[in-house]
């Protein structure tokens, strides 16, 4: 089988963006977490809470983390299902009787 260099390109530029995707999940888990931390440490800092406002906003920054996380799934999976729909259109139906 004779892989073309056109093919070559577009297998090189779905691998980067499967790791643009993988990057983009591991901020999309953290970022929310070090957003609340932070605040909760100027809060603290500047004496206007006491240091009992990080249970609550560690519980928040992760409920954050697994909110955006749960939204980078959806889209994902929408992401898969239309280009797996457009494969089947394309393909061999090996099923299909009469």
């Amino acid at each position: 089988m004779v892989i073309s260099d056109n093919n070559k390109a577009g297998e090189r530029f779905r691998i980067l963006n499967n790791i643009a995707l993988v990057g983009q999940f591991g901020l999309s888990l953290i970022m929310p977490l070090l957003i609340c931390t932070f605040l909760c440490y100027f809060l603290v800092s500047r004496q206007i809470a006491g240091a009992w406002v990080f249970i609550p906003g560690f519980i928040l920054g992760i409920g954050a983390s697994f909110m955006t996380a749960y939204k980078f799934y959806l889209y994902v999976q929408k992401k898969e299902g239309s280009s797996s729909r457009k494969m089947r259109r394309k393909g061999v139906y090996y099923n299909h009787h009469i």
